[in-house]
């Protein structure tokens, strides 16, 4: 039963960053990418530190910490470990993302986000000495293929423009992502997620702000945009950020990673129904190839 959480997790996490990924281009009318990911982090991360320290906090971590064997000591080794996690997470990813997004479709942000899964799987084997099978290499051309071919519209945009720069910028963000995933498996086992999943946030969104002032960059939102920055920073990332920890203890770093690219489909799919953004045949099919090999992938590892 405890695995079945661990893939709920995961689940749920793809569904909130898919509509997390897919609202923010609402916000990026208004805000530049890097103001928008500080503020979007910080309010995560007050939220966070809010949950911590109420007596919300020991009925959250006795739920959670239940069946698993748990550590309460962040040794300096894990701090420095977590602090590389906020750089690569919560720092450099969503300045890209953001940055690409504002570029590009949401519909093909969400689906080129799907390249995180190929960073994971290489960064596993090289690290944490995972294995990869012929059906694993199968899933590789099946990502591979349709991130080219999603990221230059069918081949037609070869040149270097705003479309391509934009797409290279949300398949670099993946990267950073898979660099956090793999190493957050070495924080998961901590009996607090609360308040390393709060410190983590704080690091990324507090490193955003100082930059985003530093360029005098303008924070100005229309006050019927702020439920929406509200319910992406308190619903979206605070639920989410911990609710990786917890998966990745439960299920590993590369099924994790492997459920969270079906994030994807959720974010096209938000993209489409909210934003109202076309969702071609193409799109569709080359999402769907990207979504089998997520499958593939994740078949593998059973």
């Amino acid at each position: 039963m405890n695995r079945a959480w661990g893939y709920l997790s995961a689940l749920t996490v793809a569904l909130l960053f898919g509509v997390w990924f897919s609202l923010d281009k609402t916000l990026l009318g208004y805000l530049h990418p890097f103001a928008l990911a500080a503020l979007t982090y910080l309010i995560a991360s007050v939220f966070l530190f809010i949950i911590n320290f109420s007596p919300l906090k020991e009925k959250i971590l006795n739920f959670i910490n239940r069946k698993s064997e748990v550590e309460d000591f962040i040794t300096k080794k894990e701090y420095f470990i977590l602090a590389l996690t906020a750089v690569f997470g919560a720092f450099i990813a969503p300045a890209l993302y953001l940055s690409g997004l504002f570029r590009i479709t949401a519909v093909n942000a969400a689906l080129l986000a799907n390249a995180e899964i190929i960073f994971i799987i290489l960064l596993g084997v090289l690290f944490l000495k995972e294995h990869i099978g012929k059906k694993d290499i199968i899933g590789f051309a099946f990502l591979l293929v349709g991130a080219i071919f999603l990221s230059t519209n069918n081949l037609q945009n070869l040149s270097f423009n705003q479309n391509l720069f934009g797409s290279l910028l949300v398949v670099s963000a993946s990267f950073f992502w898979s660099m956090d995933t793999i190493l957050s498996k070495y924080l998961s086992h901590k009996r607090n997620i609360i308040f390393v999943t709060a410190l983590k946030t704080a690091i990324g969104g507090s490193i955003l702000l100082i930059i985003s002032l530093i360029m005098g960059l303008d924070f100005y939102l229309p006050i019927d945009k702020i439920p929406l920055l509200l319910f992406i920073g308190f619903i979206c990332l605070s639920f989410s950020l911990p609710l990786i920890y917890f998966a990745i203890r439960i299920i590993g770093s590369t099924r994790t990673g492997s459920i969270f690219s079906l994030s994807s489909l959720f974010g096209a799919l938000t993209a489409f129904i909210v934003l109202g953004e076309l969702l071609t045949i193409s799109q569709l099919s080359f999402g769907i190839l990207m979504i089998a090999g997520v499958y593939i992938l994740y078949m593998g590892e059973r």
